[in-house]
């Protein structure tokens, strides 16, 4: 059985520890996680697989690791969706831009990959200063697959356009495994 658990609370450095140290004591498996610190937050995602009783054994104890955090914790057992998740075929590509601050700029390049069949499976992105001068920088980094109906050199080429009249630099490259 698979449990998606998702934490968001006040910024603290022992919570991701004291979650793997009741995950493991439960005897269940993460198959994965990811963590970020945003300002004064910390952001947890994980998604762990294990037997029934001990994702209820795991459950229970989360809500002494809410109470004693003070964090908001939900969470989703993936069989319970009533969708049933296709396998997609395509190529992996990851798409890296940086720019000056611009407000619209993920969502805008998030309707260009959608508008073109792109299937985007992973966004990360931050505003941080110039290092040499007092503009604010904003940079992501999408992973993304391309499926074999979009032809990926008219793709690169109407994306660097597209940039262009934006002015952003972008990388657009397959994932080397």
């Amino acid at each position: 059985m698979q449990l998606a658990i998702t934490v968001l609370g006040s910024r603290t450095d022992t919570f991701v520890a004291e979650l793997l140290s009741a995950i493991n004591s439960c005897q269940c498996s993460v198959l994965e996680l990811r963590t970020s610190n945003l300002t004064e937050i910390t952001a947890v995602y994980v998604l762990l697989d294990g037997n029934w009783n001990h994702v209820a054994k795991l459950e229970g104890l989360l809500d002494i690791l809410r109470n004693r955090f003070q964090m908001q914790i939900s969470l989703l057992r993936p069989e319970e969706l009533a969708v049933a998740q296709d396998v997609q075929e395509g190529v992996p590509y990851t798409l890296e831009t940086i720019s000056m601050e611009k407000k619209d700029l993920l969502y805008a390049v998030t309707s260009f990959l959608l508008d073109r069949g792109v299937v985007i499976d992973e966004i990360s992105a931050n505003l941080h200063p110039a290092l040499m001068f007092s503009n604010q920088i904003f940079s992501t980094r999408f992973t993304l697959l391309v499926p074999p109906n979009v032809r990926i050199l008219s793709l690169r080429e109407e994306f660097l356009d597209f940039c262009d009249g934006l002015n952003i630099d972008a990388i657009l490259e397959p994932i080397k495994r």
